[in-house]
Formats: structure tokens, C-alpha cells, sequence
């Protein structure tokens, strides 16, 4: 049997003066593709969350609200405020990526055989930080997004919003999103790393182990952290409510008490479907996006040497 030298880089171990601009980059690019292609089904969940929504924004499930939008508002209206995601995502998941990759390492994540907790313990630093520089982003996204909406542009809504409830506004959600975010990403890492290693032992660059171990992640962090998101689509959709109560509510606890004495314990699960259904492609996407942006970039490291296979 001949023996056949086929060229693959170990892209995972990127070259030390290139790992953080190449997750950086790779990073930037899985954002705004995360972000933007599956902004639609985004959408109709924040409307699913909406605490006291108005009567003709009240819908059955993700067919329902996709058909009732699209047809008395447009289909135009479902990508309303995506351009606040493409500015933030960018340079968030730049940071988010970049953070990962060096706590990653300083945790012992990239040694052999699997590590849950350096992988979760990474997750949590990077979304610590880029959620910081994400938030008020996704405050104009929401805002945005809501039935009734009367901002033209991102920068309208900015103004608006920080003209009418200050700068505090932005960041009213941030330690309810932290208190999503960590345990959302850190379940999504822990279970991507894990599958990741189990689908593809050897580690060479695979796009099917990348997209599948992504969606079922995603799909995972997001069921299990749908509770929290809704408090924090209270949180960053208040100003826009006419009940003083909602516009009143402060803080992760007075959110869950509100929502709780509105709707009960099943209002803690508005929006899974389309939160499980957004998530789960597009955390696929993203990963898969990344792990070939860190590929593509490795390609030119001289100090990879061929892998020799039958």
C-alpha cells in the first residue's frame, strides 16, 4: 500500500505570535454571521417574551408570529435593528474569542483529554468581557425589535433612549445578562469541548464534528438558560412599556417576582421554542464559522509539518 502525504495543520495550535489575531478575526467573523442570519427567529422571540404585549402583537407560536408580522407589518420588519448586532457583534466576539482562546490555555484547557471545568472557567471570562462592550447593543436591537417601535435607525435609538432614561438604561440588563451569559456559555463550551473531542479524537479540522457539536451545544445552554432571558428582555424592553410597574422594574429579582405574578412559572418559558430554534443553527454556524477562520489562518504556518496517512 502506498502512502500518500496529505497536508493538514493542527490549527488548534495556532503559532504563538498568531492565536490571538487569528481568534480575533475568526471571532469577529462568527459573530456577525450568528447574529445575522438567523435575526428573524431572534425577533419573533424577543416579541414571545414581551411581559404585556399589545393585542396585535400576540402570537401562538414561531409559524403564527413569522405569518402575522410578515403580513401586517412586512417581512422587512423581522430584520428590524439588525444593524445594531453587526456593529456590536464584530468587535464582541472578537474580544469573546480572544479571551476564550488565552484563558482556554492558561487553564490547562488545551492539554490532552478533556477538561470541562478550564473549558466552562474560559467561557465565563470570555463572556464577562465581551458582553460588557455587547450590551448596549443589544438594548438598541430590542428596543427595535418590539412591536410598535418607533426608532428609524440605531443611532436614533441611541439618542432617543439615552435622551429619555439616560446611559444607565444600556446597562440596566448587564448583571442579569452576566448572570445568563456566564452559565450559558460556560454549559455551551463544556459541551461543545466534550463533543467536539468525542466526534473527532484526532483533532484535524472536520466542519461536520464543528457544526454538529455547536448546535447541540447551543441548543443545550439555550433551553437551560430561558429563564433568564426572559427577566432580561423585560429589563431592556421597560422603557417601551405603558405599565408603570414593567417601566419601574430594577434588577434580575424584581423581574422574576413581576414576571411570576403576571404569568406564573410558565411565564419563565416564553420564548423557548424560538430561543432553542434561533440558538441551535446559529450557534452551529458560529462555531462553525470559527474553527474554519482559525483553520484558514493557520494554513501559512510554516512550522506545521504534513500528516502522513495511508
Amino acid at each position: 500500500m502506498t502512502t500518500q502525504a496529505i497536508e493538514e495543520f493542527e490549527y488548534e495550535a495556532l503559532p504563538d505570535n498568531a492565536s490571538l489575531s487569528a481568534s480575533l478575526l475568526a471571532g469577529a467573523f462568527a459573530g456577525i454571521a450568528e447574529h445575522a442570519i438567523m435575526y428573524p427567529v431572534d425577533s419573533i422571540k424577543t416579541r414571545m417574551q414581551i411581559l404585556q404585549p399589545t393585542p396585535q402583537a400576540v402570537y401562538t407560536g414561531v409559524l403564527n408570529a413569522f405569518s402575522k408580522i410578515s403580513t401586517t407589518e412586512g417581512a422587512k420588519t423581522l430584520w428590524r435593528g439588525v444593524n445594531s448586532v453587526i456593529l456590536g457583534a464584530g468587535p464582541a466576539h472578537a474580544l469573546y474569542f480572544g479571551t476564550y482562546e488565552y484563558a482556554k490555555e492558561a487553564f490547562g484547557g488545551n492539554e490532552s483529554g478533556h477538561h470541562p471545568i478550564a473549558a466552562a472557567a474560559a467561557g465565563a471570562c470570555a463572556t464577562i468581557a465581551s458582553d460588557a462592550l455587547m450590551n448596549p447593543f443589544d438594548v438598541i436591537k430590542q428596543r427595535m425589535q418590539v412591536h410598535g417601535s418607533v426608532y428609524t435607525s440605531v443611532m436614533d435609538c441611541f439618542a432617543k433612549v439615552n435622551k429619555a432614561e439616560g446611559f444607565r438604561a444600556f446597562y440596566i440588563s448587564y448583571p442579569t445578562t452576566l448572570t445568563m451569559t456566564i452559565p450559558f456559555q460556560s454549559l455551551q463550551f463544556a459541551t461543545y469541548e466534550y463533543l467536539r473531542k468525542v466526534l473527532n479524537p484526532s483533532g484535524a479540522y472536520d466542519p461536520m464534528t464543528h457544526i454538529t457539536a455547536g448546535g447541540i451545544a447551543g441548543a443545550v445552554a439555550a433551553a437551560a438558560t430561558t429563564p433568564l432571558d426572559v427577566a432580561k428582555t423585560l429589563l431592556q424592553t421597560r422603557g417601551e412599556s405603558t405599565d408603570v410597574r414593567i417601566r419601574n422594574c430594577n434588577g434580575l429579582v424584581d423581574a422574576f417576582k413581576l414576571i411570576y405574578q403576571r404569568q406564573g412559572l410558565a411565564g419563565f418559558g416564553k420564548g423557548l421554542g424560538p430561543r432553542v430554534l434561533s440558538h441551535m443553527p446559529s450557534t452551529a454556524i458560529c462555531w462553525g464559522v470559527y474553527e474554519y477562520g482559525k483553520w484558514f489562518l493557520s494554513r501559512g504556518n510554516s512550522d506545521q509539518q504534513p500528516i502522513n496517512l495511508p
